[in-house]
Parts: structure tokens; sequence; C-alpha cells
């Protein structure tokens, strides 16, 4: 019997609940929930207006309610009278509402146990430290042209990256290593992998958590794909491998496979290749993504993303990496990848090449930015984001898997955001065509 959430508050000293839900853009909504009353909300529900986020709901439909997972409860390490719970949407006669990106991820993974697997997945989230205003990094020191690692640098902002690796370690996601990263002001920091459902909870819960502790410390962080032109962009790494339903044996290792992935991790890659242009529509939702891949070298001498769909070995310059046996890092994803949209996109992919059976072709060991690939050995990534969603419009694989009301609602939510973009005047524009 599950312990009621009130006596977990008793017992821990939780004053208040944040019953959490991300919407189809990746924003964080919630209600701040007094313990006193948590059981009732716990058990009902906890509700919104549903057009006030972005989730394509009108004012004309009623509340919807979010019920939270009582079995992912975190404790704000730095806030401990707080706890966070990730929440999925219904409507009032408790039908699920189709576009939650939680729900969207456990059908996928839900199709994964029915076909036999289960996912695994870890990222590794990329972030800048900021001045309040956002217009500048953080560290006017740091100005490296090469920063990446770099030791000075890194421990000007030990305050806060110890209290954010600290955050990690009191929940128990094994945090193990921080680093400086490529970008003058950006930093990374990585948790060990884990079920797929765990790691999009962990990784939406760390946007917010470090987020919160820059604030406590001043400053502001900010997973924007791509602030500052000239340094490298914010990614998100995502790593992942199918197991077997119990969780005991990879699937995808295989000691006598080509770089140590079996039959079955190359089929995987072979879908997430095949449907990759579709697949940058979430790995890459935002305006700004598009300025991260295909994009001119950084002052650092490399922008570390991709621009052809192409797969390596340990060779960080294509879509994907073959780092070791038994795993690949897909290289796409950025900061903006909503945490439960990225895992469910690339896993549906990935099983409809296991399906098919699908080749992956030949991998590429080229230096990508300096000997790239040709268009007819390798496709490009789309170009913007409207090219992505027309990839996703001409895709029969994704909206099927997914679910075909949540993909009509996010291609409506998105073009809108495209056409809202388009009708911006630039000072680019002015620049250029003022006296024209």
């Amino acid at each position: 019997m599950t312990t009621p959430l009130s006596e977990i508050a008793s017992s821990k000293g939780i004053r208040y609940f944040l019953i959490s839900f991300t919407d189809l853009f990746g924003t964080q909504r919630a209600k701040l929930v007094p313990a006193q009353a948590i059981d009732a909300m716990a058990a009902s529900g906890a509700g919104f207006a549903g057009f006030a986020t972005w989730l394509d709901i009108t004012p004309a439909d009623p509340d919807m309610f979010a019920m939270p997972d009582v079995n992912s409860l975190f404790q704000l390490p730095w806030k401990p009278e707080v706890a966070w719970m990730p929440a999925e949407l219904y409507w009032p006669d408790s039908s699920p509402i189709e576009q939650t990106p939680r729900l969207v991820l456990k059908r996928v993974l839900n199709l994964a146990h029915e076909m036999g697997y289960r996912v695994r997945t870890g990222v590794e989230c990329e972030y800048f430290l900021l001045t309040p205003d956002g217009e500048n990094i953080s560290d006017p020191r740091d100005r490296a042209s090469k920063p990446c690692y770099d030791q000075q640098a890194l421990m000007r902002r030990y305050d806060v990256i110890k209290e954010i690796g600290d955050a990690m370690l009191t929940l128990g996601w094994g945090a193990y290593q921080n680093d400086h990263e490529d970008a003058n002001g950006q930093f990374e920091m990585n948790w060990t992998y884990a079920d797929a459902l765990v790691t999009a909870d962990r990784h939406a819960f760390f946007k917010y958590m470090v987020k919160a502790i820059a604030e406590k410390h001043g400053l502001r962080a900010t997973f924007m794909p791509k602030p500052f032109p000239q340094l490298t962009g914010n990614g998100c790494h995502t790593h992942i491998s199918l197991w077997d339903t119990a969780g005991n044996v990879n699937l995808f290792h295989d000691p006598q496979g080509e770089l140590g992935l079996s039959t079955l991790a190359y089929q995987f890659i072979g879908g997430v290749l095949h449907s990759a242009e579709a697949l940058c529509a979430f790995t890459n939702p935002t305006v700004n993504s598009y300025k991260r891949i295909n994009a001119p070298a950084t002052t650092s001498g490399a922008t570390w993303s991709p621009n052809t769909i192409s797969y390596s070995g340990n060779n960080r310059t294509h879509t994907i990496r073959i780092p070791e046996p038994g795993r690949f890092e897909l290289r796409l994803a950025d900061g903006a990848a909503n945490p439960y949209l990225l895992p469910a996109a690339l896993i549906a992919i990935g099983l409809e090449g296991i399906e098919n059976k699908r080749d992956p072709g030949p991998r590429y060991d080229n230096n990508n930015y300096t000997d790239p690939l040709p268009p007819s050995q390798a496709k490009p990534l789309p170009l913007n984001l409207l090219d992505a969603l027309r990839c996703l419009e001409a895709n029969p694989i994704l909206p099927q898997t997914l679910g075909l009301e949540f993909v009509k609602s996010y291609l409506k939510l998105k073009h809108q955001e495209w056409h809202n973009y388009s009708s911006r005047i630039s000072p680019w524009e002015l620049e250029n065509t003022l006296d024209c």
C-alpha cells in the first residue's frame, strides 16, 4: 500500500508540494500545494486551464487535471521544505490528454515493453551561467579561445557547481563528474544512466534545479541552444541502450559485433538515420536550434554539433557516435529539447528500425568538419525549424507511434511559433535592406 503523501511530508519535513507538468514547448507548469491538502489533491488532481499553456487546448475546453506520480518525488535539496512531483494530464472524465509529453513517452515505452525491450538512457545537459540580465556570461575572466575543461574557470564557479552536484548526490542520481564545456561560461554535469522515464523526470527536474540554484547565487542559467553566435551551443547528447525486460542483459552489446554493437543496435541506428530529418522537429525544436547545427566554426575551432545524417565510431563530428560497446550517443539534440519528447521520438524511430530490420549503411570515420561528406553519401540536416516541421509532416512513422492527435497539436503550435518568428523585422533585415 502506498504511503500517503501527508505522512511522507511529516516524516521528511516537507511543507509544500509542486505538482508539475511539462507542456509541448518544454515549459514546466506547476501548482504549489500545502502538505495539509496534498492527499486530496493527489487523488483528484490539480486543476489547470489548459489554454493558458502550450497544449493546443481552447478557452472553451474544461479544466484539465494534473495527476502527480507519487512514486517520483524529488525533495528539493536547496529548499527541503518543498517536494516536486511530475504529473500527467487528464480530462474531468479521467480520459488522458493525448498531447501530454510524459504520457507520449510512456506510450512508446509500453510499445518497447511489448516488443520485449527495456529502454535505458542518459543525457548530457549543457548550460551557460549568465549575468542576471542574460546579456553576458557571468565570469568576465572566462575568455580563453579554447575554454573546455578550463580548471580556473571551473573553480571560479565552484560554489554553484558544488551545490548542484551535492543536490544530485543527495537525490541518489549517481552524479560522477562536472566540467567547464567548450564555450566560455558553459558547463556540463553528468549523472548515471537509468530507465528512460526515470532519466526524463531527472532531466526535467535538472533544468529546474540548475536555474533555481543559479538564481540563488545571483546568476542566470540558460539551456538555450545558441545564445552567442561565436560560441559553441548547448547540446543535450543522449545515450541509449535496449535491455531485456528484466533489465539484466544489454541487448545492444555484442562482443563480436562491429564496435561491440549487436545487429539489433545497428537496426535501431538504421531507424534513427531513416527518420532523422523528422526527428529534428523534437531534438531541435526551436528557431534558435538551427543556429547550433549546420553552423560555422566557433572561436574554439569546432561547433561539436552535427551537420549530416551519418554515424561513426568514437568521432564527435557525426550525428551518431559509438563511444564504446553496448550503447550509442545521439549528438543531435540541444538544450531546448523537451525531456519527454526527445526520448519518445528517438525510441519510436529506433523501434521502427528494428521492426523493419533497417540497415544503417556504412560507418564514416572522416572529420566531418574539415572533410564533410557530400550529399550523395549523407543527407544534410534540416536548415531551419520550418524544414524540420515539414519533414515531420511527411514522415508516417512518428505520428503512428507517438499518436496522431499529439503530432497534429505539436505541428500546429510549432507552425504558429515559426510564423510568429517570420513576421518579425530583424536588425539584419534593416541593415541589409533599408537602403535597397
